[in-house]
Protein backbone atom coordinates (compact mmCIF):
# COMPACT_ATOMS: atom_id res chain seq x y z
CA UNK A 1 0.00 0.00 0.00
CA UNK A 2 1.37 3.81 -0.62
CA UNK A 3 1.42 5.67 2.65
CA UNK A 4 -0.04 9.03 1.12
CA UNK A 5 -2.82 7.40 0.45
CA UNK A 6 -3.25 7.30 4.18
CA UNK A 7 -4.38 11.11 4.13
CA UNK A 8 -7.98 9.73 5.73
CA UNK A 9 -9.53 8.61 9.02
CA UNK A 10 -7.44 10.68 11.80
CA UNK A 11 -8.00 9.86 14.88
CA UNK A 12 -11.03 11.62 16.87
CA UNK A 13 -9.93 11.82 20.23
CA UNK A 14 -11.81 13.39 23.44
CA UNK A 15 -9.58 15.62 26.01
CA UNK A 16 -10.62 17.33 29.03
CA UNK A 17 -9.85 20.81 30.07
CA UNK A 18 -9.21 21.04 33.51
CA UNK A 19 -10.23 24.97 33.79
CA UNK A 20 -13.50 24.81 32.08
CA UNK A 21 -16.59 22.76 32.92
CA UNK A 22 -19.44 21.39 31.08
CA UNK A 23 -17.85 20.96 27.58
CA UNK A 24 -16.94 18.05 25.91
CA UNK A 25 -13.81 18.61 23.51
CA UNK A 26 -13.22 16.76 20.71
CA UNK A 27 -9.85 17.10 18.49
CA UNK A 28 -9.04 15.31 15.18
CA UNK A 29 -5.48 14.31 15.51
CA UNK A 30 -4.60 15.60 11.50
CA UNK A 31 -0.65 15.63 12.51
CA UNK A 32 -1.23 11.91 11.96
CA UNK A 33 -1.96 11.94 7.97
CA UNK A 34 1.66 11.07 6.22
CA UNK A 35 3.51 13.90 5.86
CA UNK A 36 1.90 14.97 9.15
CA UNK A 37 -0.51 18.07 8.91
CA UNK A 38 -3.70 18.62 7.59
CA UNK A 39 -2.27 20.21 4.43
CA UNK A 40 -2.16 16.59 2.85
CA UNK A 41 -5.73 16.53 2.35
CA UNK A 42 -5.41 20.25 -0.18
CA UNK A 43 -2.49 18.73 -1.49
CA UNK A 44 -3.86 15.50 -2.86
CA UNK A 45 -7.30 16.45 -3.61
CA UNK A 46 -6.05 19.36 -5.75
CA UNK A 47 -3.63 17.73 -8.24
CA UNK A 48 -6.00 14.51 -8.33
CA UNK A 49 -8.72 16.65 -9.69
CA UNK A 50 -6.54 18.73 -11.70
CA UNK A 51 -4.60 15.81 -13.10
CA UNK A 52 -8.06 14.10 -13.76
CA UNK A 53 -9.84 17.37 -15.46
CA UNK A 54 -6.67 17.47 -17.82
CA UNK A 55 -6.03 21.36 -15.45
CA UNK A 56 -2.52 20.29 -15.74
CA UNK A 57 -0.11 17.46 -17.06
CA UNK A 58 2.93 15.25 -16.34
CA UNK A 59 4.76 18.31 -17.85
CA UNK A 60 3.10 20.69 -15.64
CA UNK A 61 5.50 22.88 -12.91
CA UNK A 62 3.68 22.76 -9.97
CA UNK A 63 4.14 26.18 -8.05
CA UNK A 64 2.90 27.28 -4.79
CA UNK A 65 4.02 29.47 -2.12
CA UNK A 66 4.08 27.96 1.68
CA UNK A 67 5.20 28.67 4.61
CA UNK A 68 5.92 24.88 5.54
CA UNK A 69 3.11 22.47 5.75
CA UNK A 70 1.59 22.80 2.58
CA UNK A 71 5.12 22.98 0.72
CA UNK A 72 5.75 19.58 2.68
CA UNK A 73 3.09 17.94 1.42
CA UNK A 74 2.45 19.47 -2.07
CA UNK A 75 6.39 18.34 -2.39
CA UNK A 76 5.22 15.03 -1.53
CA UNK A 77 2.22 14.53 -3.54
CA UNK A 78 4.26 15.87 -6.63
CA UNK A 79 6.81 13.50 -6.30
CA UNK A 80 4.00 10.49 -5.89
CA UNK A 81 2.68 11.82 -9.49
CA UNK A 82 5.74 12.84 -11.21
CA UNK A 83 5.85 16.29 -11.09
CA UNK A 84 8.05 19.06 -10.97
CA UNK A 85 7.36 21.38 -8.33
CA UNK A 86 8.59 24.86 -6.83
CA UNK A 87 7.86 25.57 -3.08
CA UNK A 88 8.73 29.54 -2.83
CA UNK A 89 9.33 30.12 1.19
CA UNK A 90 10.69 32.38 3.80
CA UNK A 91 13.03 32.45 6.82
CA UNK A 92 10.27 31.77 9.27
CA UNK A 93 10.10 28.31 7.79
CA UNK A 94 10.80 25.45 10.32
CA UNK A 95 14.46 24.07 9.45
CA UNK A 96 12.51 20.36 9.51
CA UNK A 97 9.74 21.61 7.08
CA UNK A 98 12.72 22.96 4.73
CA UNK A 99 14.81 19.77 4.99
CA UNK A 100 10.98 17.65 4.00
CA UNK A 101 10.54 20.12 0.96
CA UNK A 102 13.93 19.71 -0.29
CA UNK A 103 14.01 15.71 0.67
CA UNK A 104 10.64 15.23 -1.22
CA UNK A 105 12.37 16.62 -4.38
CA UNK A 106 10.57 19.44 -4.88
CA UNK A 107 13.06 22.80 -6.17
CA UNK A 108 12.96 25.68 -3.51
CA UNK A 109 12.75 29.42 -3.39
CA UNK A 110 13.62 31.74 -0.29
CA UNK A 111 12.59 35.09 -0.29
CA UNK A 112 13.95 37.50 2.33
CA UNK A 113 12.43 40.72 1.95
CA UNK A 114 9.71 41.48 4.73
CA UNK A 115 6.37 42.65 3.10
CA UNK A 116 4.66 45.76 4.71
CA UNK A 117 3.38 43.49 7.80
CA UNK A 118 6.70 42.27 8.82
CA UNK A 119 5.97 39.42 7.24
CA UNK A 120 7.12 37.30 3.87
CA UNK A 121 3.24 36.42 2.45
CA UNK A 122 2.95 39.15 0.18
CA UNK A 123 7.08 38.96 -1.20
CA UNK A 124 6.06 35.09 -1.54
CA UNK A 125 3.19 35.72 -3.41
CA UNK A 126 5.34 38.57 -5.52
CA UNK A 127 8.08 35.22 -6.05
CA UNK A 128 5.01 32.94 -7.83
CA UNK A 129 3.51 35.43 -9.85
CA UNK A 130 7.32 35.37 -11.55
CA UNK A 131 7.81 32.16 -11.51
CA UNK A 132 4.30 31.90 -13.59
CA UNK A 133 5.10 34.28 -15.86
CA UNK A 134 8.51 32.56 -16.65
CA UNK A 135 7.41 28.94 -16.82
CA UNK A 136 4.78 28.34 -19.85
CA UNK A 137 3.20 25.30 -18.73
CA UNK A 138 3.25 25.96 -14.55
CA UNK A 139 0.18 25.88 -12.48
CA UNK A 140 -0.35 27.46 -9.23
CA UNK A 141 -2.17 25.69 -5.98
CA UNK A 142 -3.43 28.89 -4.87
CA UNK A 143 -4.57 27.80 -1.57
CA UNK A 144 -5.69 30.96 -0.45
CA UNK A 145 -8.17 31.60 -3.84
CA UNK A 146 -8.39 27.73 -5.04
CA UNK A 147 -12.20 26.26 -4.68
CA UNK A 148 -10.56 23.14 -4.83
CA UNK A 149 -8.94 24.01 -1.74
CA UNK A 150 -12.46 24.38 0.45
CA UNK A 151 -13.53 21.40 -1.17
CA UNK A 152 -10.94 19.21 -0.53
CA UNK A 153 -11.88 19.64 3.75
CA UNK A 154 -15.81 19.50 2.71
CA UNK A 155 -15.48 16.15 1.62
CA UNK A 156 -12.71 14.85 3.67
CA UNK A 157 -12.02 16.12 6.16
CA UNK A 158 -15.84 18.01 7.19
CA UNK A 159 -16.90 14.52 6.02
CA UNK A 160 -14.92 12.85 8.44
CA UNK A 161 -16.31 15.13 11.35
CA UNK A 162 -19.80 14.55 10.61
CA UNK A 163 -19.71 11.00 10.34
CA UNK A 164 -17.59 10.99 13.98
CA UNK A 165 -19.21 13.17 16.06
CA UNK A 166 -22.58 12.29 17.61
CA UNK A 167 -23.23 16.32 17.88
CA UNK A 168 -21.60 19.40 17.42
CA UNK A 169 -22.56 22.88 19.53
CA UNK A 170 -19.24 24.65 18.39
CA UNK A 171 -16.54 24.07 15.68
CA UNK A 172 -13.17 26.17 16.49
CA UNK A 173 -10.78 26.34 13.97
CA UNK A 174 -7.75 28.32 13.39
CA UNK A 175 -7.83 30.17 10.08
CA UNK A 176 -4.62 30.97 7.31
CA UNK A 177 -5.57 29.96 3.97
CA UNK A 178 -9.25 29.86 4.54
CA UNK A 179 -9.65 26.76 2.75
CA UNK A 180 -9.80 24.22 5.85
CA UNK A 181 -12.42 26.69 7.61
CA UNK A 182 -14.58 27.37 4.80
CA UNK A 183 -14.95 23.28 3.30
CA UNK A 184 -15.40 22.10 7.20
CA UNK A 185 -17.65 25.01 8.43
CA UNK A 186 -19.80 24.42 5.20
CA UNK A 187 -20.34 20.24 5.48
CA UNK A 188 -20.96 20.66 9.27
CA UNK A 189 -23.51 23.24 9.16
CA UNK A 190 -25.49 21.53 6.66
CA UNK A 191 -25.48 18.40 9.00
CA UNK A 192 -25.63 20.25 12.68
CA UNK A 193 -27.76 24.07 11.55
CA UNK A 194 -27.01 25.25 15.07
CA UNK A 195 -23.41 24.31 15.52
CA UNK A 196 -21.70 27.54 16.09
CA UNK A 197 -18.40 27.70 13.88
CA UNK A 198 -15.50 29.81 15.78
CA UNK A 199 -12.70 31.20 13.95
CA UNK A 200 -9.47 31.33 15.93
CA UNK A 201 -6.81 33.80 14.80
CA UNK A 202 -3.25 35.20 16.15
CA UNK A 203 -2.56 39.07 16.87
CA UNK A 204 -0.97 40.31 13.95
CA UNK A 205 -2.99 38.62 11.35
CA UNK A 206 -5.04 40.90 9.59
CA UNK A 207 -7.46 38.52 8.56
CA UNK A 208 -10.50 39.75 10.60
CA UNK A 209 -9.00 43.68 10.16
CA UNK A 210 -6.29 43.33 13.08
CA UNK A 211 -3.47 45.76 13.10
CA UNK A 212 -0.70 44.20 11.35
CA UNK A 213 2.39 43.25 12.99
CA UNK A 214 5.47 40.53 13.23
CA UNK A 215 4.37 37.24 13.65
CA UNK A 216 6.61 34.25 15.01
CA UNK A 217 4.65 31.50 14.51
CA UNK A 218 3.86 30.05 11.34
CA UNK A 219 0.66 27.83 10.70
CA UNK A 220 -1.96 30.59 11.67
CA UNK A 221 -2.88 34.30 10.38
CA UNK A 222 -1.94 36.10 7.28
CA UNK A 223 -0.46 39.57 5.81
CA UNK A 224 -3.82 39.13 3.50
CA UNK A 225 -7.15 37.89 3.76
CA UNK A 226 -7.61 34.75 1.73
CA UNK A 227 -10.36 35.00 -0.84
CA UNK A 228 -11.61 31.42 0.02
CA UNK A 229 -12.54 32.99 3.90
CA UNK A 230 -16.02 34.55 2.32
CA UNK A 231 -17.21 31.08 1.62
CA UNK A 232 -16.82 30.01 4.96
CA UNK A 233 -20.00 29.79 7.59
CA UNK A 234 -18.40 31.51 10.47
CA UNK A 235 -20.24 32.88 13.64
CA UNK A 236 -17.46 34.14 16.09
CA UNK A 237 -14.34 35.43 15.96
CA UNK A 238 -11.88 34.96 18.87
CA UNK A 239 -8.25 36.33 18.20
CA UNK A 240 -5.48 35.01 20.40
CA UNK A 241 -1.71 36.30 21.00
CA UNK A 242 1.61 33.95 21.01
CA UNK A 243 2.12 33.93 24.48
CA UNK A 244 -1.26 31.68 24.63
CA UNK A 245 -0.36 29.84 22.20
CA UNK A 246 3.13 28.77 23.16
CA UNK A 247 1.49 28.20 26.60
CA UNK A 248 -1.24 25.89 25.64
CA UNK A 249 1.15 23.81 23.09
CA UNK A 250 3.06 22.54 27.06
CA UNK A 251 -0.32 22.32 28.33
CA UNK A 252 -1.02 19.64 25.51
CA UNK A 253 2.40 18.17 25.87
CA UNK A 254 2.53 18.30 29.66
CA UNK A 255 -1.42 17.10 30.64
CA UNK A 256 -2.42 15.03 27.38
CA UNK A 257 0.77 13.86 25.91
CA UNK A 258 0.08 15.29 22.60
CA UNK A 259 2.47 16.59 20.90
CA UNK A 260 0.96 19.26 18.22
CA UNK A 261 2.23 22.49 16.64
CA UNK A 262 1.06 26.41 16.92
CA UNK A 263 -2.05 26.27 15.94
CA UNK A 264 -3.50 23.66 17.63
CA UNK A 265 -2.30 25.62 20.61
CA UNK A 266 -3.84 28.48 19.57
CA UNK A 267 -7.48 26.28 19.08
CA UNK A 268 -6.52 25.52 22.81
CA UNK A 269 -6.07 29.01 24.18
CA UNK A 270 -9.42 30.51 22.17
CA UNK A 271 -11.37 27.74 23.35
CA UNK A 272 -10.33 28.07 26.92
CA UNK A 273 -10.67 31.87 26.27
CA UNK A 274 -14.45 31.84 24.85
CA UNK A 275 -15.88 29.59 27.69
CA UNK A 276 -13.79 30.83 30.61
CA UNK A 277 -16.61 33.32 31.83
CA UNK A 278 -19.50 30.83 30.57
CA UNK A 279 -21.64 29.35 33.64
CA UNK A 280 -23.66 27.13 31.06
CA UNK A 281 -25.08 23.68 32.80
CA UNK A 282 -26.35 22.29 29.85
CA UNK A 283 -22.58 19.70 28.63
CA UNK A 284 -21.67 21.39 25.40
CA UNK A 285 -19.77 19.33 22.48
CA UNK A 286 -16.49 21.03 20.94
CA UNK A 287 -15.00 19.58 18.02
CA UNK A 288 -11.22 21.21 17.01
CA UNK A 289 -8.65 20.19 15.13
CA UNK A 290 -4.82 19.56 15.49
CA UNK A 291 -3.34 20.43 12.61
CA UNK A 292 0.40 20.11 12.70
CA UNK A 293 3.09 18.00 14.02
CA UNK A 294 5.12 19.55 17.01
CA UNK A 295 8.34 18.60 16.00
CA UNK A 296 8.15 21.42 13.25
CA UNK A 297 8.08 23.89 16.05
CA UNK A 298 11.46 22.24 17.84
CA UNK A 299 13.67 25.27 17.47
CA UNK A 300 10.91 27.78 18.77
CA UNK A 301 7.72 26.40 21.11
CA UNK A 302 9.36 23.78 22.15
CA UNK A 303 12.89 24.86 22.45
CA UNK A 304 13.17 26.81 26.25
CA UNK A 305 16.10 29.05 24.71
CA UNK A 306 13.76 30.24 22.25
CA UNK A 307 11.05 30.61 24.20
CA UNK A 308 13.10 32.42 27.07
CA UNK A 309 14.01 35.20 24.30
CA UNK A 310 10.58 35.24 23.32
CA UNK A 311 8.99 36.31 26.91
CA UNK A 312 11.60 38.16 27.57
CA UNK A 313 11.05 40.48 24.41
CA UNK A 314 7.35 40.17 24.88
CA UNK A 315 6.76 40.32 29.02
CA UNK A 316 5.41 43.93 28.69
CA UNK A 317 2.63 42.58 26.03
CA UNK A 318 -0.86 43.18 27.67
CA UNK A 319 -3.63 40.78 26.85
CA UNK A 320 -5.55 42.33 24.09
CA UNK A 321 -7.82 38.77 22.59
CA UNK A 322 -11.15 39.03 22.35
CA UNK A 323 -13.82 37.70 21.42
CA UNK A 324 -15.92 39.11 18.73
CA UNK A 325 -19.67 38.28 19.19
CA UNK A 326 -21.47 37.64 15.58
CA UNK A 327 -18.64 38.91 13.82
CA UNK A 328 -19.74 40.74 10.37
CA UNK A 329 -17.64 39.24 7.98
CA UNK A 330 -17.41 41.99 4.44
CA UNK A 331 -14.01 39.84 3.14
CA UNK A 332 -11.89 41.47 0.45
CA UNK A 333 -9.93 39.64 -2.00
CA UNK A 334 -6.56 38.79 -0.70
CA UNK A 335 -4.86 40.16 -2.69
Amino acid sequence: MDFLTLNRNTPFVKLELEEINNIQLYAKLEYLNPTGSVKDRAASFILQETLRKNIINQNTTIVESSSGNLGVALAAYCKKYALRSIVVIDPHISPVNEMLIRKYGAEVIKVTTPDMSGGYLLTRLKKVTELLSEISNSYWIDQYRNPLNRRAYYLTLGNEICDEAENVDYLFLGVSSGGTIAGVSQRVKEKYPKARVIAVDIEGSVIFGGTPSKRYIPGIGASKVPANLKYAAIDDVVVVNEKETIESCHELLNKHSIFAGGSSGSVIAAINKFFRNKNDTKLTNVVTIFADKGERYINSIYDERWCAKFFEKNESINDHSLVKEEAVLELSDYR
